[in-house]
């Protein structure tokens, strides 16, 4: 596929056909993902392939209370999981929604998981000492994450980066044997998906580009 069609129909997907994905392919996919730009070139990543089952149902539970209280947050008209408006929700309202367990099930379902982690020692974390959530770790992981989802386009699979089991890290390096210092940053379920998209709804570039300032004027074709 040419570059801009796969990343114009590259799509979150979530729905797989009951078809394994090779090694092999993976492997493709990976070899191609891999020369994503990250800090200093320090490629600090690190991927499991998840096949297992009983690994998969591990997951279940370390899912399900991130994922409760998204659904209980969007019910409540809130945006989840934000750190600028903290939730107006009680533990027991969170906690009374009923677990989306067929979502994740869906999620943890797919022919195949890749865990994807960040080594924190190679990140430089120049937000870190900033007075709100960090972000900038995100760029030596993200555009990694993000490639090996156009190499799944382009090899006729998908996926979508998933991230509900982040608060329980702790819990998921000691089930898989991570190291402390690796940072969980995506849970992609990868599959050949159910229908492939071809036309996504995105905003239009006049919406979110502006030009030399915040409240300059909006960025238009020439």
């Amino acid at each position: 596929m040419e570059l801009y069609d796969v990343m114009r129909t590259t799509f979150a997907a979530r729905e797989f056909v009951d078809e394994p994905v090779p090694d092999s392919v993976i492997h493709r996919i990976l070899d191609n993902a891999r020369f994503a730009p990250s800090g200093g070139n320090r490629q600090g990543w690190k991927v499991i392939v998840v096949r297992e089952q009983s690994t998969r149902d591990a997951l279940v539970p370390l899912i399900r209370p991130a994922m409760q209280r998204y659904v209980a947050q969007v019910v409540a008209g809130e945006s989840p999981w934000n750190t600028v408006h903290p939730t107006k929700l009680s533990d027991a309202e969170i906690a009374a929604t009923p677990p989306p367990d067929a979502l994740i099930r869906a999620v943890i379902g797919a022919p195949v998981l890749l865990l994807v982690f960040l080594d924190l020692a190679c990140a430089a974390s120049f937000d870190s000492e900033l007075d709100r959530v960090g972000v900038i770790s995100g760029g030596s992981i993200y555009p990694f994450v993000w490639n090996i989802l156009l190499a799944a386009r382009n090899e006729g699979y998908g996926g979508t980066p998933t991230t509900f089991v982040a608060p329980q890290e702790r819990a998921l390096q000691a089930l898989l044997g991570v190291p402390e210092q690796m940072a969980f940053a995506a849970l992609i379920p990868l599959g050949k998906p159910v229908k492939q998209l071809t036309k996504l709804s995105r905003k239009p570039v006049e919406d979110f580009a502006v030009m030399e300032r915040w409240d300059g004027p909006t960025l238009n074709q020439r």
